[in-house]
C-alpha cells in the first residue's frame, strides 16, 4: 500500500477501492502505467448511496489477459458500487482527444491519481473539438427527447424515465459548454449549473429539478412532468443554438 496514494480522498471511497487497486498492482503491476479515480467519487457531490465509483486504468500496452482478470472482479466489487474501470493506454488516450474531448476534459478536471504517473492533468484538448461534440450531444438529447415523448404517450412513468435518462451524465457536457463559451468550468454540480446558466444565458433551475427527480426527491404529477419536459426542452434548445452559433 505504500505506493498507493489516497490522500485527500473521501475515506469511504478509499476504503472501498484500496483492496481492488492493491490486487491490480500485485498481479499486473509491471504493465500498469497508472490508476485514476474519476467523477463524483473524488468531489463533494459523492453520495455513498447513489454514486458509483468510477475509475480509469492506464496500461503500458493493451493486454486482453488484464481484461479477463478484471471481469470476475465485477461481482466481487460491484456490490460496493465500484463500476468497471475504463481500460486504456497512453497512445489510445493521445489519439482519442479529438474524438471524445468532452469525456477527456472531465477526466482532466476531475480525477485523483492513486497509482503511477498523472498523465491526465496536462491533456491538450482543442476548443473546436469540444464545440463540435457539445453541439452533437445537445442535438442528440433533443432528438431523444422528442422520440421519447412520442413513445411515452405523455404518460407519467415512461415520461419520467425519458427525462431521467436524458439528464443523467449531463455534467461533463455542461462543463465543456462553459469552457467553450470562455469561462472556467467549476467542479461541483451546483456551481456547474450556475455557471452554464450564466455562460449560455439559459434557465438551469429545471436541471436541478430533474436531478431531484432522478434521486427520487420529488414526485411530480403528470401535468407537472409535462411542464418540466417543456422547460427542459426549451433550455437545451437554447443552449444548442448558442453552441451552434459559437465559433472558436
Amino acid at each position: 500500500m505504500n505506493n498507493l496514494d489516497f490522500t485527500g480522498m473521501n475515506t469511504t471511497v478509499a476504503d472501498k477501492l484500496s483492496p481492488m487497486v492493491t490486487e491490480l498492482v500485485r498481479v499486473h503491476g509491471a504493465n500498469l502505467h497508472s490508476f485514476h479515480v474519476t467523477g463524483s467519487a473524488v468531489i463533494s457531490d459523492y453520495n455513498e448511496k447513489l454514486s458509483d465509483i468510477n475509475s480509469l486504468v492506464v496500461l503500458h500496452a493493451m493486454d486482453l489477459k488484464f481484461v479477463e482478470f478484471l471481469a470476475p472482479l465485477g461481482e466481487k466489487y460491484g456490490r460496493k458500487r465500484i463500476a468497471a474501470p475504463l481500460v486504456m493506454t497512453p497512445e489510445y488516450i493521445k489519439g482519442s482527444l479529438d474524438a471524445f474531448p468532452v469525456e477527456f476534459l472531465d477526466f482532466k478536471l476531475i480525477h485523483k491519481t492513486v497509482f503511477g504517473n498523472d498523465l491526465l492533468k496536462d491533456l491538450q484538448i482543442m476548443d473546436h473539438n469540444l464545440r463540435l461534440q457539445c453541439e452533437r450531444e445537445i442535438k442528440s438529447k433533443l432528438i431523444n427527447l422528442r422520440q421519447g415523448y412520442i413513445t411515452s404517450l405523455g404518460k407519467r412513468k415512461p415520461l419520467t424515465e425519458v427525462l431521467v435518462r436524458s439528464i443523467t451524465g449531463s455534467m461533463p457536457v455542461f462543463r465543456a459548454i462553459i469552457l467553450v463559451l470562455g469561462a472556467q468550468p467549476p467542479i461541483s454540480r451546483q456551481d456547474v449549473l450556475k455557471a452554464v446558466g450564466m455562460a449560455a444565458n439559459i434557465e438551469t433551475g429545471v436541471f436541478e429539478e430533474l436531478l431531484a427527480l432522478k434521486a427520487g426527491l420529488i414526485k411530480p404529477s403528470e401535468q407537472e412532468l409535462h411542464a418540466l419536459f417543456e422547460r427542459y426542452y426549451a433550455a437545451l434548445d437554447a443552449a444548442g443554438k448558442i453552441i451552434d452559433g459559437h465559433h472558436v
